[in-house]
């Protein structure tokens, strides 16, 4: 601890850090309520001991900020900007002086050296947070003058507008807490929002990148059953109810875009729990309109097989994975590449998450009797030459979906399985006859996603024996690698990576194996014969990436087994 700061003692300033990380407000907020002076007085006293200079708004709002160092998003999640003066001088400005890991972070996002460290000035933090809202809204007034289609909402329901201003000036600590949560978990570019009851109050992760990332805690019980009572009113769910599973949805808007968000609520030891799935529709718009099989990252041979799979005049794909896989995004990547607009396309979904030009897409409505079932029977009345079925879930979905492959239409959907081969004990689950099964598939496309190095902090390495034992690698096998991995940079959240990619295990069928899985001959032999016919695994397919030093053994254990 440094010398004392004149009014405000070191005992004074460690009750306040500690309240501040518990109650979320900000040091000086902190600070205010239990010394009494003023904010700008505390900020004052708390930059002295640092040798820091304090920044005033309106000097604050003379320089321009530095967006393409330090990007909107991560400026409003960790309380800090970067400031551009008129002859292009870098400042940071941040509001808690000891926040150590928030300097080191800004310094490298400014590219400072030992040499030539980034100048720090202290300021409030609500003029930071007003100088970020500022700019936000500006950013927010051109995506919507620019971006805004014309088309009102079909449903008729209002979206709650997230935004700097709104998560401020929220009355309600339960209201503003969510609102600040989706807030947060968007500009971070979560999936899902997870909010976990504990003993003592409420945990908060975010899944970015396919993997759960602790954001905050909530303490309080009383404080949390609140949140989720909040979460319910949006969803509109029953309140009242707390021993049953819960499903619903709402809408925000946030910077001019709509964003659909599915809720579902599940009863827990400590309470309820509830995670939030996050459907932002501009940007898969963005991603979609030029959506390609190639962005999706696959490998040149991967992507000859799956057009030819996609292309085939009738049968059935299917494509397999996990929840989250991007099985969708690959659907709608060869919907888009094979559309020529001379053939009917009918897709029926739950949800239809992008809009598709040219194509007829059925939302499934369980509520109102619309099942995939249902609907799939009805899509064959309307003369489709091609179709795709978001998910088989049950015998009569798979029943349709294998006829229609039959009787010359080219079905494309997905189904959960862990593998290509694994697809096949799904369906002989459901009760489908292996022969009809096999005489209407064309292939099965399996796929994970895999985390790639962050590109600004990635490192050569030399894996000890310990790390390649572990995927089953000796030494003689990676005498041609180039292992890499990320070290942790304010672009990644200091995790080592940085976006992710697709991998692909194919199967195409051929009458030897079709013979072999009507006779239920054993699993290996008809692995034998894919490999034989091409058929690569996950697993190579990961190798490929460390190999090349994409990725890392680490993740490749993570997603892939070892096979």
């Amino acid at each position: 601890m440094n010398a004392p700061l004149a009014s405000l003692d070191a005992a004074l300033l460690a009750r306040a850090r500690a309240q501040s990380r518990q109650s979320r407000r900000s040091l000086v907020e902190e600070l205010q309520g239990l010394s009494g002076l003023e904010p700008r007085e505390i900020v004052r006293l708390l930059a002295e001991p640092f040798g820091l200079a304090t920044m005033e708004t309106p000097e604050m709002f003379g320089q321009q900020p530095a967006f393409d160092l330090l990007p909107l998003a991560q400026a409003l999640a960790r309380h800090c900007v970067l400031l551009r003066d008129e002859g292009k001088n870098l400042t940071g400005v941040i509001a808690d002086p000891f926040d150590l890991d928030l300097q080191t972070w800004l310094q490298a996002h400014a590219g400072a050296t030992a040499a030539s460290p980034l100048h720090l000035r202290l300021a409030l933090q609500s003029d930071i947070q007003a100088y970020l809202g500022k700019h936000e809204e500006s950013a927010r007034a051109v995506d919507t003058l620019v971006g805004d289609s014309g088309e009102g909402r079909r449903d008729g329901k209002s979206a709650t507008v997230l935004s700097f201003a709104s998560v401020s000036e929220a009355a309600s600590p339960a209201v503003k807490l969510v609102n600040s949560t989706l807030y947060d978990a968007l500009k971070a570019g979560a999936s899902d929002i997870h909010l976990e009851s504990t003993a003592g109050g409420l945990a908060v992760k975010y899944r970015v990148d396919g993997v759960l990332d602790h954001a905050a805690s909530v303490g309080g019980i009383e404080l949390a059953e609140h949140i989720i009572s909040r979460l319910k009113v949006l969803a509109e769910l029953d309140i009242a109810e707390r021993r049953v599973p819960q499903d619903g949805s709402f809408r925000v808007e946030s910077a001019g875009r709509d964003i659909d968000l599915r809720v579902s609520i599940m009863p827990s030891i400590h309470g309820e729990d509830a995670v939030i799935r996050i459907l932002d529709k501009r940007a898969m718009i963005e991603a979609y309109g030029s959506l390609t099989l190639e962005a999706l990252g696959f490998d040149a041979p991967s992507l000859a097989t799956l057009r030819m799979l996609a292309q085939e005049a009738y049968g059935m794909l299917l494509v397999t994975g996990p929840t989250g896989s991007g099985k969708t995004t690959t659907l709608y990547a060869a919907l888009t590449e094979i559309h020529n607009g001379r053939e009917k396309i009918i897709t029926i979904e739950d949800p239809v998450e992008y809009q598709l030009p040219g194509i007829l897409q059925i939302p499934v409505n369980e509520k109102k009797g619309l099942s995939f079932a249902k609907g799939l029977r009805s899509i064959l009345r309307h003369d489709p030459d091609k179709i795709m079925v978001g998910e088989i879930r049950d015998r009569e979905t798979a029943e349709i979906a294998v006829q229609s492959a039959l009787t010359g239409h080219l079905v494309l959907t997905t189904v959960h399985a862990n593998n290509v081969f694994d697809v096949f004990g799904r369906f002989t689950h459901m009760g489908i006859d292996p022969y009809a099964f096999v005489s209407a598939l064309n292939g099965i496309w399996a796929q994970r996603l895999i985390r790639m190095n962050c590109p600004r902090c990635a490192v050569q390495y030399t894996p000890d024996d310990a790390e390649l034992a572990s995927a089953h690698l000796t030494r003689a096998d990676v005498h041609d690698y180039v292992f890499m991995h990320g070290v942790g940079c304010g672009d990644c959240r200091g995790t080592g990576y940085k976006g992710r990619r697709s991998i692909a295990e194919i199967l195409t069928l051929n009458d030897e194996i079709r013979e072999l899985i009507v006779d239920k001959q054993p699993i290996r032999r008809i692995k034998a014969a894919a490999a034989a016919n091409g058929t690569r695994s996950l697993r190579l397919a990961a190798l490929d990436l460390v190999k090349r030093g994409a990725t890392t053994i680490e993740e490749i254990r993570r997603v892939t087994l070892h096979a």
